[in-house]
Formats: C-alpha cells, sequence, structure tokens
C-alpha cells in the first residue's frame, strides 16, 4: 500500500483495523453543503472534520482566510475519533485533493506520521461500489500527541527579510496575474513568485498524475532549496506541496498566504 495515497480497494480492506477515516468535504459557497452530504452517506466509519471549524482558527484582521487551527483543540478533536499515536488516517474529500492535501499536511505538521488521501476521493469511493454510511461514529479516547514541525512554515516577516527563498503561486493563473480575483480584496502576487497552477497536480476525476509526471514538473526547481508554497488561504497549496513531496522535494507552507500577504497592502491603503 502506497505510504501516501490510497485507493478505494486498499481502504476497504484496512476498514475496521486501526485505521481512523476522516471525511473532509467542504463547499466554500456554501459552508453546509458537505456536512448535510456527509449525514446523507459517507465511507464506513468516518468522521466529518470541517475546514474552517477544525482545520483553521477564527480570522482575523491578519492571517489569512483560513489560519492554522488551535493545535490543543484539534488534537483533542482526533482523540475523540480515536486517534492514536500509530493510527493509520485516511483522508478524503470530492475537490482534487484541496481539503485532503490540507489535512494530511496538518496531521504531518501535527508530528503524525502515517496519513494517507484516497484518491480519487469520495467519487472513486462510489464507483468502486464501497459501502454506505449514514450514522455518525460513536465517540472514542485516542492519545495523540501533537509534536509539531515549527520549521515547516514561514511568515510574512520572513518572506519580507529573507534572500534565499522561492516562492511558489498554487492558484490560477488569471489570479496570479492579477487579471481577477474573486475572493479576496486585493489582486496581484508576492513579487518573485512562480505560479505553479495547484489544479494541475490531479486530473478532473481526482486521480493524482503518474509520480514521474510530478518530478518533470517540477524539474526546473529540482536544483532549487528553501522552496515556500502559497495559494490563496493556505488550503490548496498543500496539493502541490503533496506533489512536490511525492517526488523527493522539500517545501514549506506559508499558511496566510495571498489573503494574509494582501491584507497589509489593504491597512496601507486605508492609512493613506
Amino acid at each position: 500500500m502506497n505510504s501516501t495515497l490510497i485507493s478505494a480497494q486498499e481502504l476497504q480492506t484496512q476498514l475496521g483495523k486501526n485505521t481512523l477515516v476522516i471525511d473532509c468535504r467542504f463547499n466554500l459557497a456554501d459552508k453546509n453543503q458537505c456536512l448535510l452530504q456527509y449525514m446523507q452517506g459517507h465511507i464506513p466509519g468516518a468522521y466529518y472534520f470541517d475546514l474552517e471549524q477544525d482545520f483553521s482558527s477564527p480570522v482575523e484582521q491578519h492571517g489569512g482566510r483560513h489560519p492554522l487551527p488551535n493545535v490543543e483543540l484539534l488534537q483533542e478533536k482526533l482523540r475523540r475519533a480515536g486517534a492514536n499515536q500509530h493510527s493509520t488516517i485516511v483522508f478524503y474529500d470530492d475537490s482534487r485533493m484541496a481539503y485532503a492535501a490540507r489535512a494530511w499536511w496538518l496531521l504531518r505538521y501535527m508530528g503524525h506520521k502515517d496519513v494517507r488521501i484516497l484518491e480519487g476521493g469520495y467519487k472513486a469511493w462510489l464507483e468502486f461500489k464501497g459501502a454506505l454510511d449514514k450514522r455518525e461514529p460513536a465517540t472514542k479516547s485516542g492519545n495523540f500527541t501533537a509534536k509539531l514541525q515549527t520549521d515547516w512554515i514561514v511568515n510574512r516577516d520572513e518572506i519580507l527579510t529573507a534572500n534565499n527563498l522561492h516562492l511558489i503561486d498554487s492558484r490560477e493563473p488569471q489570479r496570479f496575474q492579477g487579471l481577477e480575483e474573486p475572493i479576496d480584496p486585493i489582486a496581484g502576487h508576492i513579487d518573485g513568485a512562480v505560479n505553479y497552477p495547484w489544479q494541475e497536480i490531479t486530473h478532473e476525476q481526482g486521480f493524482i498524475k503518474p509520480i514521474e509526471w510530478q518530478k518533470r514538473h517540477w524539474q526546473t526547481l529540482t536544483t532549487q532549496e528553501n522552496l515556500v508554497v502559497y495559494c490563496g488561504s493556505g488550503v490548496t497549496a498543500c496539493v502541490n506541496i503533496l506533489s512536490l513531496y511525492l517526488s523527493g522535494i522539500d517545501a514549506k507552507l506559508y499558511p496566510g498566504s495571498w489573503s494574509d500577504w494582501c491584507s497589509y497592502l489593504v491597512a496601507t491603503e486605508t492609512k493613506c
């Protein structure tokens, strides 16, 4: 079984064993939709974790639209789902790994080793004709303890002061180029960044492209060090970090991403 990705067939063989399955479907346009979908049917034994309630902290003036979560609160919720130090934790969504990759990155950032993403997401499970359940699993008592990898992230001040960082912007080309900005108040990108849209990593069905393709995708950056990946709010950037990881390349996350960066530009304009 792949150490990072897991197929629907492989997951079926793991259900009921030391495997915690977490449904992290989410819709930015309708934030209650996916919880309702979860209640209508999910992989048996799966718990539901919400991008904004569980995998993010409340939004403030700075820090971006999806600040990193309160680690103690997330740790406690994971324990109530039965997470132990040696659990296999599998995340799935239906958004080409956008939210599952954020969760995968978060758990590894919190020091958990065995974290996986369901290839093809919930649709792949349905196509596999895997069993479905509408019940929410019972609360358990796990012992997972977070050990933060604090050197995996960078903040705005570090980007401003360091002269050896190489920035990767994961947003769509139109947003990167400043031609449109549907979410944040200011369009554009951080000076010096290069654009690698996160959607390129997977096929439309949500399956990741072959590893050899991933390696070719990043081949111009293989000699670069101190790679920092960002997006709009530190979520879809994790898809690129996943791809880089599978390609054998280390990269850090700027959690606040463009929404944090441009919040300071807005503050400057307001003062003027």
